[in-house]
C-alpha cells in the first residue's frame, strides 16, 4: 500500500481507480468515510461478529487502539514526501479520499459486510476455479 501512484495522479489532477484489499489500519474506510465503529464493527484478528456482549465490545475497542499510533508511524514518510512533493500539508487519508472509483474486492464469507459508499463497487471475492 504504496501512494506513490496516488501522490502523482494528485499532481497530475487524473481521476484514480483504487483496487485495494483492507489496506492496514482500516485507512481505507477513513478515506472512503465508510461508517466503521469500533463498537459495532468486528476488527480483524479478534474472531467477533456484530453481535458481540459489553466485554467483546471493550476487547474490539482494545485491538483498534494500536492502529491509531501504527497507521501514523507507517504512512508518515509517505505524508511527508506527498507534502514535499505537493508542497502542501497533506496527509495519505487526505490523498486517497480524492479516489474516483474504489473496486472493493471483498467476500462476504471471509470479511465482514459493511457498508459501501457510492463510488465504490463490489466486484466479488475469492475466485474459486479447479485446476488441472
Amino acid at each position: 500500500v504504496l501512494p506513490c501512484g496516488q501522490i502523482l495522479a494528485e499532481h497530475l489532477s487524473v481521476p484514480s481507480v483504487f483496487f485495494l484489499r483492507l489496506i492496514p489500519c482500516g485507512l481505507d474506510s477513513e478515506a472512503s468515510l465508510c461508517p466503521n465503529p469500533s463498537s459495532y464493527v468486528p476488527r480483524i484478528f479478534t474472531d467477533l461478529t456484530d453481535h458481540m456482549n459489553f466485554f467483546q465490545r471493550v476487547k474490539n475497542l482494545i485491538f483498534d487502539i494500536p492502529n491509531f499510533f501504527l497507521c501514523d508511524f507507517l504512512f508518515q514518510p509517505y505524508a511527508k514526501l506527498a507534502s514535499e512533493f505537493l508542497q502542501r500539508d497533506v496527509t495519505v487519508a487526505d490523498l486517497l479520499r480524492k479516489a474516483s472509483i474504489w473496486l472493493m474486492r471483498l467476500d462476504f464469507v471471509l470479511d465482514y459486510p459493511r457498508p459501501l459508499m457510492p463510488n465504490m463497487i463490489f466486484i466479488g471475492g475469492m475466485n474459486c476455479a479447479h485446476k488441472k
